[in-house]
């Protein structure tokens, strides 16, 4: 991948010097609009963040850097981002009582995937600590101020940041919500779809003949709009969409990564790990009868349930290395959301002392239901047969803060976006009996949510 050179002091990944100070301040304000303190960072454009868990007890929002890490590197970037995250964080001036700083971003898929794409400037691990953090738990609503500096007179900084975070609270909660119209489509084009078939056929044969037991195979779509799409516009409508899901967004200059999956990897809180297994998927019904008819179908199906029992074995393996008292549900059941229906299995475990949430993140991914089974053989694979890169899609997206909670969650339901263009992604898991036709017209259920959001719609 030919990645943009982080250059600058802003991204640097030496050490911290001793000098360097992490002040933050935080204050609990009325209630106010996740999206219009997003919109009233404008700004800011190109250093936002957005996050929103799927039981919206946990709403996230960053303007501006305060401080970015990131990591080039294919084979120690989890550790790299521990590393400068640990280190910052004994930096830290504040008072006991102030909410914890908390650091956003995500890993791209496969760091030895050098396809030159629309992913070129984004390093294989990308995160930053907001300048300004709202937060939301439980109706509560606290904005934070973070400068992490070296300056020996730094309160003249300090009181600035104050000024510009009373203008952002003014303007969320004055200024009206713009009414944002679905962005106008003015060309679809399936990428790579021949190729996509072309590779299903093969993944079959490779697996019969027993160079793998499940491999994950995705495609794109390329999307053009008569203007550029804004990035408040697209986190309202997804909001909007998907309300059911994790809602992420992530701006890196002129690109938003963004999406709404319902998928979790890990959570970590107090110590208590949570992981879901999702995988195995098949359509909503027309009605009430009908979607159970298919739920029961899904539940009741070999290949499905082949290829969850991969996912759910693979992610208790983990915990047993990470965590004790490990829970594992006997049963997959039924998660439903607008388009799709998934098997989950949740996992739950504690974690042993000297073990840490983004440990968790780096032996989970990818899992089965997003990489394959044997992982290493199944990744081969999918850089041999996919010809794409899959950037950031289908990898891990999440916060952790200075206490070591957080949460990542798989991102898949997602879409790049450029002014302009946008890119969307969905894939399935390859078996030994798969069929390309019903697994294209799968990637078509998993492909609406998205397009939906972005003003488009999809046959099938």
């Amino acid at each position: 991948m030919n990645r943009k050179s982080f250059t600058s002091t802003e991204y640097a990944v030496e050490e911290l010097s001793s000098s360097v100070h992490f002040y933050t301040e935080t204050i609990e304000v009325n209630g106010l609009s996740s999206i219009a303190f997003f919109e009233a960072g404008e700004s800011y454009k190109g250093k936002r963040f957005y996050w929103q868990n799927r039981e919206k007890t946990f709403t996230l929002v960053g303007l501006g850097h305060a401080h970015v890490i990131t990591s080039l590197s294919e084979d120690s970037r989890f550790e790299e981002v521990d590393k400068q995250w640990n280190e910052l964080c004994s930096k830290i001036v504040n008072e006991e009582q102030d909410l914890q700083p908390i650091l956003f971003g995500g890993f791209s898929f496969d760091p030895a995937n050098h396809l030159s794409s629309e992913w070129d400037m984004f390093p294989s691990a990308y995160f930053a600590v907001p300048s300004f953090q709202l937060v939301i738990r439980d109706d509560r609503v606290f904005i934070s101020i973070h400068l992490v500096t070296n300056e020996i007179e730094s309160q003249h900084l300090f009181d600035q940041l104050r000024s510009e975070r009373d203008d952002l609270i003014h303007a969320a909660q004055v200024k009206e919500l713009k009414p944002y119209a679905k962005p106008l489509l003015t060309d679809l084009e399936e990428r790579f779809k021949e190729l996509y078939l072309d590779a299903v056929s093969h993944v079959t044969k490779l697996i019969h003949a027993g160079e793998a037991q499940k491999v994950v195979i995705a495609r794109s779509l390329s999307l053009t709009f008569a203007e550029d799409v804004s990035s408040p516009s697209a986190m309202y409508h997804v909001s909007k969409e998907q309300p059911e899901s994790f809602l992420f967004g992530m701006e890196l200059e002129d690109n938003l990564f963004f999406g709404a999956t319902p998928e979790r990897l890990v959570k970590v809180e107090n110590r208590k790990a949570l992981s879901t297994c999702l995988a195995g998927s098949i359509k909503r019904g027309q009605t009430a009868t009908d979607d159970q008819q298919l739920g029961n179908e899904l539940l009741q199906d070999s290949k499905n349930r082949e290829e969850h029992q991969y996912v759910v074995d693979m992610i208790t393996n983990v915990f047993n290395t990470y965590c004790e008292d490990i829970k594992v549900a006997k049963f997959p059941k039924l998660m439903k959301i607008r388009d799709i229906q998934h098997l989950f299995t949740p996992v739950e475990g504690i974690l042993q002392k000297g073990q840490g949430l983004l440990q968790l993140v780096k032996d989970l991914h990818p899992t089965p239901a997003l990489g394959g089974e044997p992982r290493n053989d199944a990744m081969a694979i999918i850089r041999m047969v996919e010809q794409m890169n899959r950037g950031y899609y289908a990898a891990p997206v999440g916060w952790i803060d200075a206490a070591g909670n957080g949460e990542f969650a798989v991102a898949i339901r997602s879409a790049l976006l450029n002014k302009q263009k946008a890119y969307l992604y969905a894939g399935g898991g390859i078996v030994a009996d798969s069929d390309p036709t019903s697994e294209y017209a799968e990637t078509l259920v998993k492909f609406r949510p998205m397009l939906r959001t972005l003003g488009g719609k999809l046959n099938g």
